[in-house]
């Protein structure tokens, strides 16, 4: 039986360079890991943007979380402004970040814990 090819991948000899998706800390460029399609994770949680989008989004805080400073403030306004009817805003806000529909400011996907 001939003997399968040297150095190519599936035949048990290993392809030479780094791994394309190591584990988090090993790449300097993307210390919090990466996803499935290669894109470097934000050091920002999705739990704790929701939750804190859920409780405590007519302040913006949710938002402020995430880096977006304009928005925190348009949220604290509309809510303001409308006499707490506007605060389903965030309420939705906090369910779309839950959802992970809401990268950070850097458009980085959000940590899963």
């Amino acid at each position: 039986m001939p003997e399968p090819p040297q150095g190519q991948p599936g035949y048990g000899s290993p392809v030479p360079g780094p791994a394309p998706y190591g584990p988090a800390g090993s790449d300097p460029q993307a210390p919090n890991g990466r996803n499935g399609l290669g894109e470097p994770y934000s050091d920002k949680s999705k739990l704790v943007a929701g939750l804190l989008g859920i409780f405590l989004g007519s302040l913006g805080v949710g938002r402020f979380y995430l880096g977006y400073t304009r928005i925190g403030i348009a949220q604290i306004a509309v809510t303001w402004l409308t006499c707490g009817l506007g605060g389903i805003w965030p309420l939705i806000d906090a369910v779309m970040i839950l959802t992970g529909k809401v990268p950070d400011s850097q458009g980085r996907p959000l940590q899963e814990s």
